[in-house]
């Protein structure tokens, strides 16, 4: 196993491997599970294969990307999670997290999140980072707001007016 980038009571975040292409897809093989994310259509293998060779990218330049997540008695594969920087001119970092349907309504979205949160602000990354959501995804709005983030005005992505949150690590330790 790669080396562990952080662990939570019941998860693991480590680094992909190069081969690890077809774990994306396999997440993102279903309309359940793309519904709420850019395209709204299951991932194809060159798509999963681009956001492998992105995230690899991402690790390298700025030190951090989303990270395989994976159960921490088990190994299993459970989904994604980390922070990529996001936006124009103005780029912030923006968490992002995606479970496999079959972890979903165990409270790990709540647990890997709020674990990155920690982990951003006890490494100094940056002073404070954003999330969006589509409109009609009102369980990872919840899971937001759950550990702390709060409401700031919508973006637009993809045509939509998203809503947006953000978190400072002042408002994390309160």
């Amino acid at each position: 196993m790669p080396p562990v980038i952080l662990e939570t009571p019941r998860l693991v975040a480590v680094m992909w491997e190069p081969d690890d292409a077809g774990l994306i897809q396999e997440l993102h093989s279903t309309i359940e599970t793309t519904q709420y994310l850019s395209g709204a259509a299951p991932w194809s293998r060159e798509k999963s294969e681009e956001r492998l060779r992105n995230w690899f990218g991402e690790q390298a330049r700025d030190g951090i990307t989303k990270y395989k997540i994976l159960g921490r008695e088990d190994d299993r594969f459970i989904g994604r999670a980390g922070f990529s920087l996001f936006g124009g001119e103005r780029q912030e970092f923006e968490l992002g997290y995606s479970l496999r349907r079959q972890e979903w309504d165990k409270g790990y979205a709540t647990e890997i999140a709020g674990g990155l949160a920690d982990w951003f602000f006890a490494r100094n990354v940056a002073s404070k980072f954003i999330a969006f959501t589509h409109p009609d995804n009102a369980a990872s709005q919840h899971v937001l707001t759950k550990i702390g983030m709060r409401g700031r005005m919508p973006m637009i992505v993809d045509g939509l007016s998203c809503p947006t949150f953000e978190l400072t690590g002042g408002m994390r330790s309160a």
